[in-house]
């Protein structure tokens, strides 16, 4: 499991013309899942999540976390981050989990986030053709896994 984290003053998701995820100062997680993702990784991604520090403390240094700040996340899927692209010229998603397994697994994340996280966590819609929208806040941006 992996996610794309993005610091963000704000962001959303839209689906057929319709909002169906939307948050202020937070962050943005494009989140892929690999086969055999167990409940310990997704725990700890979610605590990672939570934990990172990417927001600017009184001094201006990034000490503080999205769980300090309160600040909103939103949970996008993502399969084509768990992509192959070292060789060729087009990516391979063998190193992907199947949808039905990484929907399960996306969809544990949430939970746990929203378990840990009650000031606000959106999601996307998994396996519809989203449209994101964001306004990235430095730009700060992070590849994190477990």
């Amino acid at each position: 499991m992996l996610a794309l984290i993005q610091r963000v003053a704000s962001a959303s998701v839209t689906v057929d013309d319709a909002v169906v995820g939307a948050i202020g100062p937070g962050l943005l997680a494009l989140v892929g899942v690999e086969p055999g993702d167990d409940e310990p990784q997704i725990r700890r991604l979610a605590q990672r999540l939570l934990g990172y520090r990417v927001f600017a403390d009184d001094a201006g240094k990034m000490n503080r976390s999205l769980s300090d700040i309160g600040g909103g996340l939103l949970l996008v899927s993502q399969f084509t981050l768990a992509a192959d692209t070292r060789s060729g010229m087009r990516p391979s998603f063998s190193s992907a989990a199947p949808p039905a397994e990484a929907e399960r697994r996306f969809d544990r994340l949430v939970a746990i986030c929203r378990d840990l996280h009650p000031p606000g966590v959106e999601t996307g819609r998994f396996g519809a053709h989203m449209m994101v929208s964001l306004v990235n806040d430095g730009p700060v941006t992070f590849l994190l896994r477990p």
